[in-house]
């Protein structure tokens, strides 16, 4: 499995200077050949060199520079065709997206690979390439743990990313999954907004203090697109990851604290297809900007990558009705629920938390699920 891994580069004023420069170049000329391979269909990245690598030589790019670039372009109208492909990319965002060339920002990352890039993992160095000759002693710094991440690893390409004003590298690591061990039983996971995640055993990850952060920034955001200038636009943006980076944040603790308990246990864990819910969904207009915008796939894409290092199975289940189904007698309905909080079943009595007892369906359609796949088949 691939593993991310970004540490901060500590170039000096003259080194910056240099990568910057590089970062431009590299960017300019992957803007020239997005518009010949738009303008030609061409989407073969051999193809797509012989147009444009002697263009890209004569603009101060190196061979292997030239052949990054283009291979950037190529993946860029990849990924583009694939959105398309997969639906998430649709109707009029759609027809912009395929009606010109794809561009790229002067500061866009560029892929450099080990011809380009050197790692000294003792010194915290690295020797990379620039259209101004190649920086060697190039400090970098990062937690001890990534670096022996990279020193184990590392293979294959690594960017180099210019964001607030900070360089950064971030390596792709290839570890080996665990094996993994066939579960005892199953951790139920109900997502949601008020509680991030509630388990069938009643542990909760409340969202209320996100929620208030998240809250906060939008009036701070709608204070700052007030203004319309440029400082307010670049505040904007690290507001905007700042958000970002704390719910990311809270997302791995509760991913890691799950998968440390079923490790533990010896159990499984069981999500809710979530896939669809905002097409599926029809919250009140005062809503409508939290779901748009809470990162639940981000939360379970965290719980399965943690998993899979850890050995534990992870497995999706119908997420239907999961809050509205007694799971003592099965009666479903939409009464049983009489307020967000608070689940009784109007036909047995019993009652508890909404979230806990959701998550005790998606353990209990776990179970149904994993039976039926492991029922032993007669030998022909």
């Amino acid at each position: 499995m691939k593993i991310v891994v970004q540490v901060r580069l500590l170039p000096s004023d003259g080194q910056a200077a240099a990568l910057a420069a590089t970062l431009r170049v590299c960017n300019a000329a992957a803007d020239r050949a997005s518009t010949v391979a738009f303008e030609r269909a061409v989407h073969s990245r051999n193809d797509l060199q012989k147009l444009v690598y002697g263009e890209m030589r004569e603009s101060g790019l190196g061979a292997q520079a030239a052949v990054r670039a283009v291979k950037k372009v190529v993946d860029a109208y990849a990924s583009l065709r694939a959105s398309v492909r997969t639906g998430s990319l649709a109707g009029l965002r759609r027809v912009k997206a395929e009606s010109k060339p794809i561009q790229f920002r002067e500061n866009a990352a560029q892929p450099y690979d080990d011809r380009m890039l050197s790692w000294h993992y003792d010194a915290r160095t690295v020797s990379i390439w620039t259209i101004a000759g190649r920086l060697k002693g190039v400090r970098f710094a990062g937690h001890a743990d990534q670096v022996a991440m990279l020193v184990s690893h590392r293979q294959g390409e690594s960017d180099l990313v210019l964001r607030d004003g900070k360089w950064l590298l971030i390596a792709t690591c290839e570890v080996a999954e665990a094996e993994v061990t066939e579960p005892g039983d199953w951790i139920g996971v109900d997502r949601g907004i008020a509680n991030l995640a509630t388990t069938s055993d009643g542990l909760n990850f409340q969202g209320g203090r996100l929620g208030r952060y998240r809250r906060w920034h939008a009036r701070k955001r709608a204070e700052l697109q007030a203004r319309r200038t440029k400082s307010a636009t670049r505040r904007l943006r690290r507001r905007s990851r700042r958000e970002h980076r704390h719910a990311t944040h809270m997302n791995h603790a509760i991913a890691k604290k799950l998968v440390a308990v079923a490790q533990r246990t010896g159990r499984g864990i069981a999500l809710e297809d979530l896939s669809g819910i905002r097409d599926r969904v029809r919250p009140r207009r005062d809503q409508r900007a939290a779901l748009a915008s809470w990162p639940f796939h981000q939360l379970g894409a965290f719980i399965e990558y943690k998993a899979k290092r850890a050995g534990v199975r992870v497995i999706a289940v119908d997420a239907r009705f999961a809050s509205q189904m007694c799971p003592g007698c099965g009666h479903t309905a939409r009464s049983n629920r009489s307020s967000r909080d608070h689940f009784r079943c109007r036909a047995c009595g019993l009652a508890g938390p909404a979230d806990h007892v959701a998550g005790i369906n998606v353990r209990n359609r776990a179970r149904s699920v994993w039976a039926l796949v492991n029922v032993p088949r007669p030998a022909a």
